[in-house]
C-alpha cells in the first residue's frame, strides 16, 4: 500500500463538466470542457480494483450535471454496491430532463443500483437558471423509490449572512417544507472560477484556503476527471493502481 494513501476512504468523479445551470457562484466557471465525460466501464472498474486493496468508505459522482450521463452513475454505484462501499453518492441539481418518463425512470435505476445518499443542489444561485418545478418532480419521484435525500443549498459568506442570496436560498428551501426533505449543510462558496468573477464583492482582500484541497501527502480522496485524470495519471492511459503506486505527492 502506498504510504501516500494509506488513509484513503473516498473515490470521487466529476462525470462530465456539461451542465443544465449556469450558475453565478461555479468553481468551474464557464465549463469550457464540457464535452468530455467519464467512462462508465474503466470508473466501475477503478472502484472494484481501489477498493480491493483500500477501505473505501464513500462513492461520490457529481459534476457539472451527472445525470446527463446516468448510465455512468450506474455503472459506478452498481459497483460501490456490489462491494457494499457504505455511501454511495450523488450530487445533482436535479434537472437534466424535462421528461417525465424519464424522470421516473432515472429515479427508478437510481434507486436500484443502491445509491443511499442523494444531495439535491437547490439554492438561490441555482434557481436563477433551473426551473424549482423541474427539480421538485425529480425530488419527488426519488423520494417516492426510497432514496435517503438531502437539501444541499449552497451559502455566500456563511450560512447565517444576510445578503440577498442567503435570504432568496432560505426562501427556496422553506418551499420544500411540504415535501419533508431534510436540509444539509450544504457549504460555503469558495471564491474561484465564476464566484470570483461574479461574487468579488462579497469576499474580502485575503481570499481563505480553499477548503477541497487536500494534504497531497496524506490523502483520504482520489478525485477522477471526466477525461481521466488523476493523481497526475489517467486512467484511460494507464492501469488505476499502477497510477496509484506510482504517486509521491507534490514534490
Amino acid at each position: 500500500m502506498n504510504q501516500y494513501l494509506k488513509n484513503l476512504n473516498k473515490i470521487e468523479f466529476v462525470v462530465t463538466y456539461a451542465c443544465t445551470g449556469r450558475c453565478k457562484h461555479c468553481s468551474e466557471g464557464d465549463h469550457t470542457s464540457c464535452g468530455e465525460r467519464i467512462d462508465p466501464l474503466i470508473a466501475a472498474d477503478a472502484v472494484r480494483k481501489i477498493a480491493a486493496e483500500y477501505n473505501i468508505k464513500t462513492v461520490m459522482t457529481f459534476g457539472g450535471e451527472p445525470l446527463l450521463y446516468a448510465d455512468a452513475v450506474y455503472e459506478i454505484m452498481n459497483a460501490a454496491k456490489e462491494l457494499n462501499i457504505p455511501k454511495r453518492q450523488v450530487i445533482t441539481n436535479g434537472y437534466f430532463s424535462k421528461n417525465v418518463e424519464q424522470i421516473c425512470e432515472v429515479s427508478e435505476r437510481l434507486a436500484q443500483c443502491g445509491v443511499n445518499d442523494l444531495l439535491l443542489s437547490v439554492d438561490a444561485f441555482h434557481q436563477e437558471t433551473i426551473p424549482l418545478e423541474a427539480v421538485k418532480v425529480f425530488a419527488d419521484e426519488a423520494k417516492k423509490k426510497g432514496i435517503p435525500m438531502r437539501l444541499q443549498p449552497a451559502w455566500l459568506v456563511s450560512k447565517t449572512d444576510d445578503n440577498p442570496y442567503n435570504r432568496k436560498t432560505r426562501e427556496i428551501l422553506n418551499s420544500f417544507g411540504d415535501m419533508e426533505i431534510p436540509v444539509g449543510e450544504g457549504n460555503i462558496i469558495f471564491p474561484e472560477g465564476n464566484a470570483l468573477k461574479y461574487l468579488a464583492e462579497y469576499f474580502t482582500d485575503e481570499l481563505p484556503k480553499n477548503p477541497y484541497i487536500e494534504d497531497s501527502h496524506d490523502v483520504h480522496c482520489v478525485s477522477f476527471s471526466p477525461n481521466g485524470d488523476v493523481l497526475g495519471g489517467n486512467m484511460y492511459e494507464c492501469d488505476i493502481m499502477e497510477i496509484l503506486r506510482k504517486y509521491r505527492g507534490e514534490q
